[in-house]
């Protein structure tokens, strides 16, 4: 027979006899002696009972390839040895006898340990004719160790590769951000241009983030959000605009050698029997996303919070979607809140998500609604999780930007998190007329929907952008903090058809710059050789402050302008914001921050939180210091 032909049966079997370990009278010797001498050690115990000896796995195994030498056993050995036999015990669990069981065992005198040398590891080098011995690890399999008076079987910890890896739940949460802003240099890029921003949907996302034992994801943290959050006390507007803004410079409390220009801007505050008769279009999604507790229940509850700050001639509408869009509530008296309960107790959840579909139809709902002079507004509450038709972001923004010339605002109200769409909801409030902001509680509701309901719902200017042109005699470098996905290019400023941000009813809005002064040792960037070394300006300002806007159903926008120049301390407000700054720096991107830290940035917030009434800046330090023990 040629080695072609020959059975693989007799090659396995030739191999595994090879793996039968030659006899070593050393080793024998050795074992024998240690036998005799535990042997001795046990009779020496007051326990009249005494551990049985057993054969080990690899005399049964042994004495079965032995024993096991026609074909048919021999592959019934070969599946054995295939398949394995595991023996595992429960992650954490250790081996130790139990009371009642054997207790002569748990406390014998200790016993000497096998000899290391006498065991091989796992895989020996090949043998003569390519076989690897069937050996015992030292590492893998190492002998019970006596500690005092008990024998203790200690569980042996799996290798890395080995180890059980708790997955986290899965999640396809996807959140609208950019790269934080750069330090730029005055001389060649002396301007900066952006819409402003009143969502508030990072912040509360962010809470519920820490809140549930967890650091926010990194894109989650857009930080002008966070610092918008709050309402702040600036002086109201006295003037013909709408708002008015307030800039003060200081220094910065991370950075000796900078300092903060902070620029606040507080919208006028209308008496609430003066505002204009609003209509309401409640888009809800109730797709199968939306079951959750924190979901569709939540939103219920929140939208009847808000029923109650309504006025008699105030109508409300419901639409709902799913794998289609169905009218669930026709326009309806907003006294009537028996039946408005009814139509939003009815909802319940369950198929695609079809958002494209719902818009158009409470779109053009609230539009059929609203008559010269009134307010329109979508509120769609969603988790954004668009699924059928229209998913893209790009496809939305083209679709909600032909809706913007409607003249009808959106709101755009997040739910729940695992699938929560925050990209898809960006998108839709910045390219909308519209706002962002995230439920997490009935608090927020209560924030959102009743507390600051006109800024909510009645806008004052809408298009509101923001453009300060710095001077290169006095500010050599400077950096925008937030704002990101809030950027224009220089020209936009200037042209009407670029959409912005709306300013609501008593709305403030805060930007915050760190501006570093000529000379200073804190500057990044180091003067080019082939550049004028001196400014052709010799003003003392800082810098000069434009703003534009168009007054509500104006085509035409309206300018703002004032320059800064003093270097002066902070006020209340502007510390706490800045405070804030920094918390959401150091959760973003700290590279900025030097050595400032979550202690520093508690310092500054709690000593001026100020006038408090609702308690949200009390709250803002707790979160930093459960963010502190969370990066722990």
């Amino acid at each position: 027979m040629t080695d072609h032909d020959q059975d693989p049966l007799d090659d396995l079997s030739t191999a595994l006899m090879a793996a039968t370990p030659a006899p070593d009278a050393g080793a024998k010797a050795r074992a024998l002696a240690l036998a005799a001498k535990n042997f001795e050690t046990l009779q020496g115990s007051q326990h009249q009972s005494r551990p049985m000896s057993k054969p080990t796995l690899w005399t049964r195994t042994k004495t079965m390839l032995t024993t096991l030498t026609s074909r048919g056993g021999l592959t019934a050995t070969t599946a054995l040895i295939a398949c394995g036999l595991i023996i595992t015990t429960p992650l954490g669990q250790n081996l130790v006898p139990r009371p009642g069981i054997a207790p002569d065992i748990a406390q014998t005198a200790p016993l000497e340990p096998a000899m290391a040398e006498d065991i091989a590891p796992v895989l020996a080098a090949p043998t003569s004719n390519g076989a690897h011995s069937l050996t015992i690890a030292a590492d893998r399999a190492p002998a019970p160790q006596a500690d005092g008076d008990s024998l203790a079987l200690t569980r042996i910890a799996p290798t890395m590769d080995e180890a059980v890896t708790l997955q986290p739940e899965r999640s396809t949460e996807t959140f609208a951000n950019a790269d934080p802003s750069p330090v730029h240099i005055t001389t060649e890029t002396p301007v900066s241009t952006f819409s402003i921003d009143t969502d508030t949907a990072s912040y509360a996302l962010l809470r519920q983030s820490l809140t549930s034992g967890r650091l926010p994801p990194v894109d989650a943290v857009r930080v002008e959000e966070m610092i918008n959050y709050f309402p702040y006390d600036y002086p109201a507007p006295e003037g013909p605009h709408p708002f008015a803004p307030t800039i003060s410079v200081f220094d910065t409390p991370w950075n000796a050698g900078t300092q903060i220009v902070h620029i606040g801007i507080q919208g006028e505050r209308p008496a609430v029997q003066d505002r204009p008769p609003l209509n309401l279009v409640f888009l809800i999604d109730t797709s199968g996303s939306m079951e959750a507790a924190n979901k569709l229940p939540l939103l219920r509850q929140s939208f009847r919070l808000m029923l109650s700050e309504l006025h008699a001639d105030d109508q409300v509408a419901i639409v709902t979607y799913a794998g289609s869009s169905t009218v669930a509530l026709p326009p309806t008296s907003a006294t009537d809140r028996t039946t408005i309960n009814a139509a939003l107790g009815a909802l319940t959840a369950g198929g695609s998500t079809n958002g494209a579909g719902g818009l158009e139809q409470a779109y053009a709902l609230a539009e059929q609604m609203t008559q010269d002079g009134e307010v329109a507004r979508v509120m769609l509450a969603t988790d954004g999780d668009f699924n059928v038709g229209l998913s893209d972001p790009r496809g939305l923004e083209r679709f909600i930007a032909d809706k913007r010339d409607t003249g009808v605002y959106l709101s755009v109200l997040g739910f729940g998190r695992g699938n929560l769409q925050d990209a898809t909801m960006q998108t839709l409030a910045q390219n909308g007329n519209g706002t962002a902001a995230y439920i997490d509680t009935l608090s927020e509701a209560q924030k959102a929907l009743v507390d600051q309901l006109s800024g909510a719902l009645f806008p004052i200017a809408n298009d509101v952008k923001i453009q300060v042109e710095f001077n290169p005699a006095t500010v050599a470098e400077y950096r925008l903090i937030g704002y990101e996905t809030r950027a224009l290019a220089r020209e936009d400023f200037n042209n009407d058809a670029v959409d912005a941000g709306e300013l609501g009813a008593g709305h403030t809005v805060t930007a915050i710059y760190e501006i570093t002064p000529v000379g200073s040792p804190s500057q990044l960037n180091d003067a080019l050789r082939y550049q004028p070394s001196e400014p052709i300006n010799t003003s003392d300002e800082l810098g000069f402050l434009r703003l534009r806007y168009k007054s509500p159903g104006d085509t035409e926008s309206q300018l703002i302008e004032q320059p800064f120049s003093t270097v002066g301390t902070a006020g209340t407000e502007a510390a706490f914001a800045t405070a804030i700054a920094g918390f959401g720096q150091i959760m973003r991107d700290p590279s900025y921050l030097g050595n400032w830290s979550y202690d520093d940035a508690i310092a500054l917030a709690n000593a001026n939180r100020g006038d408090d009434p609702y308690g949200y800046r009390a709250e803002a330090v707790r979160l930093m210091r459960l963010a502190q023990t969370l990066s722990n």
